[in-house]
């Protein structure tokens, strides 16, 4: 079956398609990439999308909108992906505007933004969609969800192997080994906390919107790194919390960005011995070498010992991210997902194909080893086309 996957992640800036032919065995499929495609919102809309996740109040006729144009544009990156239509199921992730884990005493939700019928209807396509609702009310995390494509999709080697998306929030996946003692445990997987969300607020408001992220790390490159105060922030509650974990914008968002500088402004001014204004250079170095330091501690923390890491997401494309991943993270080979063939932002994408040929099969797309949920399920919801 050919089937269209489109994801839009936590950094907003856009829809990433592929179209993919799976056959075979649902527990490892056979797959084909026949095509990708990339397809950045309009800046206004993805100012309003980051404004909303953030928490800004908006008229309900104004929220009607964003879903329809959130849902356009994700038409828009299907039709560039499969302009002949060659889709025969579309698997979309819709655009999340608040994630709220489960806490105690208090169930889990996630709101991810999108009509699905319309969508159905824009491209005369069955879409599933609405797909961590289900794994939700099993009482698990509802993310990541990556990791079950991962396991699917990729075969195992001779010892763990690592996965990490440098999206908005930085997650990921452990892959038990093809052989051993350990060939039989279960897939692990986890969100470590921020990837590019705190980095790329950071250029934005340092650039005065002029520019979205930190393109390879040139500007945090001429920066000064406040280890001390990294390794005080490694200590905070989310980032010493146990798996099973998820979380977002809601936690790793504009205020926690804004009390991150004041804490680097004071850290320079004691330093410096008098009042100064924050250098960007210097935050964005602090600020890059913190998103692999959260990384690096995850996998130290771990009972495994994973061989490789391999590195996807718009973050897979900042040499200095990679440079403090591989510094961080002593002894494990640290390489770009795209040389096993899938783009850096091709992997996510490809998971909501495979999850919706999932569905369509009635195969569990869930794994309550990553979620938490008290069991597997079949995730989704199918719109179909008047």
């Amino acid at each position: 079956m050919r089937v269209l996957g489109l994801m839009s992640g936590t950094s907003a800036d856009g829809v990433d398609a592929v179209l993919v032919q799976f056959d075979g065995p649902p527990q490892r499929p056979r797959w084909r990439l026949l095509a990708s495609a990339a397809s950045p919102y309009p800046d206004g809309l993805r100012r309003q999308v980051i404004a909303v996740g953030q928490g800004e109040r908006i008229p309900a006729a104004d929220l009607l909108e964003l879903a329809e144009a959130v849902t356009e544009a994700q038409a828009e990156a299907a039709r560039r992906c499969d302009p002949d239509g060659r889709a025969q199921l579309v698997g979309c992730h819709g655009q999340t505007l608040w994630h709220r884990p489960p806490a105690q005493g208090r169930r889990g939700a996630s709101w991810q933004l999108l009509q699905g019928p319309l969508l159905a209807h824009l491209l005369n396509i069955p879409v599933v969609y609405n797909f961590r609702a289900a794994d939700l009310a099993l009482g698990g995390q509802g993310a990541p969800l990556v990791p079950a494509a991962d396991a699917a999709l990729l075969p195992p080697i001779g010892g763990w192997r690592a996965l990490l998306n440098l999206g908005g929030i930085a997650n990921l996946t452990l892959l038990p080994p093809a052989s051993g003692p350990d060939r039989g445990a279960p897939v692990l997987g986890w969100d470590c906390g921020p990837g590019n969300t705190l980095l790329d607020l950071a250029v934005q408001r340092f650039s005065g919107g002029r520019q979205s992220f930190d393109a390879d790390g040139t500007w945090a490159r001429r920066g000064r790194v406040d280890e001390a105060l990294i390794q005080r922030w490694l200590q905070e509650p989310y980032l010493q919390q146990r798996p099973p974990k998820s979380t977002g914008r809601e936690l790793f968002g504009a205020s926690d960005l804004e009390r991150r500088l004041r804490e680097l402004e004071a850290g320079a001014t004691a330093r410096g011995g008098g009042a100064g204004p924050l250098e960007p250079a210097d935050a964005l170095a602090s600020l890059t070498a913190f998103s692999a330091a959260v990384v690096a501690q995850d996998l130290a923390q771990t009972p495994t010992t994973p061989l490789e890491l391999l590195v996807a997401g718009g973050g897979s494309r900042n040499g200095l991210l990679l440079e403090q991943l591989r510094r961080r993270c002593r002894g494990l080979w640290v390489r770009p997902l795209t040389e096993l063939g899938i783009g850096a932002s091709e992997r996510e994408a490809l998971a909501f194909a495979l999850l919706a040929w999932w569905h369509q099969l009635g195969h569990p797309g869930s794994l309550a080893s990553v979620t938490g949920a008290q069991r597997s399920a079949v995730l989704g919801v199918c719109a179909r086309p008047g």
